[in-house]
């Protein structure tokens, strides 16, 4: 693997300013298999200051110039879509299968979308004799997790590209890589100098310098809600936007009757992909009492059956979790399901057999859980499933709302019954017999799960100031 140990700041690559070298971990082998420099304040300000500079002139660009820029960064991003996934099989440990696909993927498919969203994207609205402007908000800070590493920026860069703001990425120096690999990208694209730089380092120095920068407009962050709370409190004494997308505790409730030959399989693949290690995961299965135990039974085979292996190797099988600090959050929090009552279907602690090396879990379902126990309000952020039994409609739902958070729902089952829960769920997104994320809807979530939205038209809004013109205007840009 190659390692980076520049910053990409106004067009070019360059040396940090008092950064020091840090190795990047494989999950895999726990050996070095990258480095990279976590930067400085002084690394921020110069990449702030090379981003006010690009949008005195970026931020008044035509619609069709940032069409025709999207158009340019899609094919350089195709390109490398291969070097993006190896970059996250190795650094975070997704296997090449998924890391190929659904991960760098959805890069493509983010950029197409801000693509096909900045196409008919109204700036301006008249307003009987006035009108109302849609401008774009500045400088922007992207700070983004390892875990959907591609995924994340691009989700972030694509839409702010499209709002005409110029900005600052900080990805997670757990997995840099990619995110180097994207700037790549963006300068083999022709991005102008200074629309797009890249600081790598950690979120007590870069992290911290970006919400504090009074330089800076905006932040976008996406990652857990403790390290959320951080960034808001730093940002709050220049009273700069913060957009969020943090943590979740996705319920999926099986309505009573339902078939769950039918209803189990999508639950189970939505927490097993990644290892876990996604926000809108569907943690907590709801199942009626009377079907509680064979859809335990079932899970349970399920998840024994997972595979569990290396990275790099083709298959269905799932990788290890990040680094060893999420090895041992997850292994604790299998033993607070044990000592807290909850039934051990399969699974538990320790790494699968075979794997002496790597941040392996085994794929771990409990059942017979109740919402007062840890595993069914913490976010633990690996393969383990509870699945908690409820008494009705009414329990399901108060279940499903009674945690912090409030990211994702799914419900699997009759869709007329289905409708009758959906708004009664306190969460961004409710799947109703649905899988995936749709990249034209808005994502984000209620309560303790963040602020604002992003994808598609949605995600070109939150980088958008509002003006009032009131009186005769002719607006540019509509």
């Amino acid at each position: 693997m190659k390692s980076y140990l520049q910053n990409y700041i106004d067009g070019s690559w360059v040396d940090s300013e008092g950064g020091v070298r840090q190795p990047v971990v494989s999950p895999a082998t726990e050996d070095a298999c990258s480095e990279i420099v976590l930067g400085t304040a002084a690394d921020v300000d110069r990449a702030v200051a090379a981003a006010r500079r690009a949008f005195e002139s970026f931020g008044q660009t035509t619609r069709e110039e940032r069409m025709a820029l999207l158009e340019r960064v899609i094919e350089a991003y195709k390109a490398r879509i291969p070097d993006i996934a190896e970059a996250i099989a190795i650094e975070m440990g997704c296997p090449i299968s998924t890391a190929s696909t659904a991960q760098a993927g959805s890069g493509v498919a983010h950029l197409g979308q801000a693509l096909a969203s900045l196409k008919d994207f109204a700036f301006a609205e008249s307003l009987g004799e006035n009108t109302v402007v849609r401008e774009p908000i500045g400088v922007v800070a992207l700070i983004t997790p390892w875990n959907w590493p591609m995924n994340q920026i691009v989700a972030k860069v694509g839409p702010c590209l499209a709002a005409g703001c110029t900005m600052i990425l900080k990805p997670s120096e757990e997995a840099p890589t990619s995110a180097a690999i994207f700037a790549e990208v963006m300068e083999a694209a022709g991005v102008p100098a200074g629309v797009f730089n890249l600081v790598q380092g950690d979120g007590p120095g870069v992290g911290t310098a970006l919400a504090k920068h009074p330089g800076i407009d905006m932040i976008s962050f996406t990652g857990s809600t403790r390290a959320g709370i951080m960034v808001a409190k730093n940002a709050a004494d220049t009273v700069k936007r913060v957009s969020q997308e943090l943590g979740g505790k996705s319920p999926n409730i099986i309505i009573e009757g339902t078939p769950l030959d039918a209803a189990l399989p999508g639950g189970v693949g939505g927490v097993l992909i990644n290892s876990g290690q996604s926000c809108v995961a569907p943690t907590r299965m709801l199942v009626h009492k009377s079907q509680h135990d064979e859809a335990a039974r079932m899970v349970g085979e399920m998840f024994a059956a997972k595979p569990v292996g290396d990275p790099l190797t083709e298959g269905p099988h799932i990788g290890p979790v990040v680094n060893k600090s999420q090895w041992d959050k997850i292994q604790g929090l299998i033993q607070k399901g044990i000592d807290e009552g909850a039934t051990l279907v399969t699974g538990g602690l320790g790494r699968p057999d075979g794997l002496e090396r790597g941040f392996y879990v085994k794929p771990t379902v409990f059942s017979n859980v109740t919402p007062d126990m840890t595993i069914a309000q913490e976010e633990i952020f690996g393969p383990v499933l509870a699945i908690m039994p409820y008494e009705d409609e009414d329990d399901a739902v108060r279940i499903a709302n009674d945690t912090p958070y409030g990211l994702g729902a799914y419900i699997a089952g009759d869709p007329v019954k289905a409708s009758k829960i959906v708004g009664k769920l306190r969460a961004g997104a409710v799947f109703v017999n649905a899988g995936g994320l749709v990249f034209d809807m808005p994502f984000g979530g209620y309560k303790q799960s963040g602020n604002g939205r992003e994808f598609g038209k949605f995600g070109i809004e939150e980088f958008l100031e509002i003006k009032s013109v009131i009186g005769s205007y002719l607006p540019e840009k509509a």
